[in-house]
């Protein structure tokens, strides 16, 4: 696949990125075509397979950047407060965060999971890169947990999967009921318990 690097490439690849994820919002990942994409963005289809192999690399593209944005916002928090400051209270609510614009990568994602339980090669595909975030997640989270004075007593990719668990939960019922439970509302209140059940003073 040609991926000559241009001048105008980045400017294609995120007008393409911004319009598959609105796309992706409105339609579900399985009902998107490549051809609504790139109406959207404004480009043919020579420009979309000049830039993506498929429909599904095209969503670990925006996978992988709404990951750095998230792990980016944590980590600057992070660095924003002292470590005087840096409680498990503190780090739950790092954690627990969600942005205004969330709603509709929550929609994207979901469709995609959905989609990847029922198509093994994406599912593997995704398991792979749910694992390399993971990954990062758990440095970040190790680092803030020694400034707190803390350590894990377990595996801290299996805090991150209970963390990304009980985010991804409580979202999904904000979102069908959001006069009654605000997005992060959830999470916040619980995962201060949940860090400190997994973690005790360094020594």
């Amino acid at each position: 696949m040609p991926r000559g690097t241009t001048k105008r490439r980045p400017q294609t690849l995120a007008r393409l990125l911004d319009a598959a994820l609105e796309v992706f919002a409105e339609s579900g990942f399985g009902a998107a075509r490549i051809e609504d994409v790139c109406r959207r963005a404004g480009y043919t289809r020579g420009a979309f397979y000049s830039n993506f192999s498929s429909k599904e690399e095209l969503f670990f593209a925006l996978f992988d950047a709404h990951a750095a944005r998230e792990l980016e916002r944590i980590a600057q928090l992070a660095a924003d407060t002292d470590d005087r400051d840096l409680s498990v209270a503190r780090i739950a609510a790092l954690l627990a965060h969600i942005g205004p614009n969330e709603r509709v990568w929550f929609l994207v994602t979901t469709e995609f999971t959905l989609y990847a339980i029922r198509n093994p090669g994406a599912a593997a595909r995704l398991a792979d890169h749910d694992a390399r975030l993971r990954e990062e997640a758990a440095a970040l989270l190790d680092a803030l947990l020694t400034r707190a004075g803390l350590r894990p007593r377990g595996d801290l990719t299996e805090l991150v999967r209970a963390v990304v668990a009980l985010r991804e939960g409580a979202l999904g019922q904000s979102y069908v009921e959001p006069d009654v439970l605000a997005p992060g509302a959830l999470a916040e209140r619980f995962l201060p318990f949940l860090v400190e059940a997994v973690t005790e003073p360094l020594p």
